[in-house]
């Protein structure tokens, strides 16, 4: 991900506070496994930018921990290890460059589009699927000679639409929610991680100059369609902080915002969901009679894209095409082809002096290669120069969202496109703006517009039941 995301994807050292308990929280145990790590991650220095090179682990005294934190709870504190892992600033981004890459090698995709039903041949041979669009109603038809299932926490309930004789809910779900604070709980140096009485880590990462809390690993039952957080969960989360970390002053009013999903848990599990591991299971669905079909379940953002060359020579074996090996590894995601990111971001702010530095910091950052269409709208028109966020989010990623990035919503726009909400509410002011541009390029009338207000601000709000 280093590699092929270099502008979404950066090291960064992550601080671990070690205590005398539980055991696996000792500083000496935590360094054997350390060490461990180290020497299987031999290979962390060969990135392509060189400036990602990832350095081994380093152990501090309680004194040297606290210089670099000094937020960090002193009682009990014996110690702290620094390692390196990555950050991914954006992981909406990232996504969405996965799925520009798709297009740009001739794939095709839609969104808002909800599988209603399997087509089949007879009862056991699966050809294709029945969508709604969501936006405007109408149902599709989308043949293939394989369907891949890989609807995350809804895979068994997608899974039970092709079976006639329907399935029950059979994937164990976690939640895991975040809260974001301004609170300022950290130095931006470092990740810090903690552990609970209980032997469960959480951490606080420095994000966009504000603090990003998480996560939480709790089970959660009942159709993923329902699934909230909750001002239990958000409390929860606060409790655990205030009770490993910091003078225990974090409270439910320094929540800017908060949010959260599920993953599906592919393996037998116990009754403490954060024991489980993040592996993913690839089936074939011929196997219980259903040919055409796989499902894939579990997975995370580190291991993806290798989930997805798993997948892809399961369907060669299936069909017996020629589809050559796997390059997905070696190449740049669209929009990412930069060989040494720093430089890159260094040379867009010469290159673009009209534009304050921070505005082409995130610019750089976030966009990539692309972000110039950004600057081209904004000096075609210069009220969408106009800055809408503190680090220099400006309006013409408004536009941008909308002509080049199949965003239809508000929410898509400031939440899946754009950083405009994803601290938590950005002002009315803000949000009205975004919207009647947004609708002025969709074809919005007030009403709609009004109507796409009161969904953001409905997802934005924190909970309070």
């Amino acid at each position: 991900m280093e590699n092929i995301a270099p502008n979404f994807v950066y090291p960064f050292p992550m601080l671990m506070a070690h205590s005398a308990s539980p055991l696996k929280n000792n500083k000496w145990v935590v360094k054997s496994g350390m060490i461990t790590y180290d020497l299987l991650a031999f290979d962390k220095a060969r990135t392509w930018d060189a400036s990602k090179k990832i350095p081994n682990h380093r152990t501090l005294s309680a004194r040297e921990a606290l210089s670099l934190q000094p937020n960090l709870k002193r009682e009990d504190l014996t110690g702290a290890s620094v390692f390196y892992d990555c950050v991914s600033i954006f992981p909406e981004r990232l996504t969405l460059a996965f799925v520009k890459s798709a297009l740009a090698w001739g794939a095709r995709v839609s969104n808002y589009a909800r599988v209603e039903e399997f087509l089949l041949s007879g009862r056991h041979r699966v050809t294709g699927v029945k969508v709604k669009d969501l936006l405007s109603g109408k149902d599709h038809e989308v043949h293939g000679s394989i369907v891949i299932n890989c609807g995350g926490p809804w895979a068994d309930l997608i899974l039970g639409l092709a079976r006639q004789e329907g399935i029950g809910e059979k994937l164990v779900r976690s939640e895991g929610i975040h809260i974001i604070t301004k609170k300022e709980l950290i130095r931006d140096s470092h990740v810090v991680g903690s552990m609970t009485a209980k032997g469960r880590h959480f951490f606080l990462i420095p994000w966009r100059g504000h603090t990003l809390i998480g996560t939480t690993d709790k089970k959660y039952t009942g159709n993923p369609d329902d699934y909230r957080v909750t001002k239990a969960s958000i409390l929860e989360l606060i409790d655990e902080v205030n009770a490993s970390f910091g003078d225990g002053s974090l409270c439910y009013e320094d929540v800017q915002y908060a949010y959260g999903g599920l993953r599906p848990l592919v393996e037998e599990q116990t009754a403490e969901t954060y024991t489980s591991s993040r592996r993913y299971e690839i089936y074939d669905n011929a196997t219980d009679g259903l040919d055409g079909l796989i499902t894939v379940e579990g997975g995370k953002y580190t291991t993806s894209r290798n989930l997805a060359e798993n997948t892809l020579n399961l369907v060669r074996e299936k069909t017996g095409w020629a589809m050559g090996q796997s390059v997905s590894g070696r190449r740049y995601l669209q929009g990412s082809r930069i060989r040494d990111v720093e430089a890159f971001v260094t040379q867009a702010k010469r290159d673009h002096p009209d534009f304050a530095p921070d505005t082409m910091e995130y610019l750089a950052r976030n966009y990539g290669t692309e972000y110039g269409k950004i600057v081209s709208l904004a000096r075609q028109d210069r009220d969408l120069s106009e800055v809408v966020t503190h680090d220099g989010e400006i309006l013409a990623e408004v536009v941008h969202a909308v002509r080049d990035e199949m965003a239809l919503t508000l929410p898509d726009i400031v939440l899946r496109r754009t950083g405009i909400g994803t601290l938590g509410n950005p002002g009315g002011e803000v949000l009205e703006k975004v919207a009647h541009q947004a609708g002025h390029e969709l074809g919005w009338n007030q009403d709609r517009v009004a109507r796409e207000l009161a969904d953001t601000l409905s997802i934005l709000r924190v909970p309070t039941d």
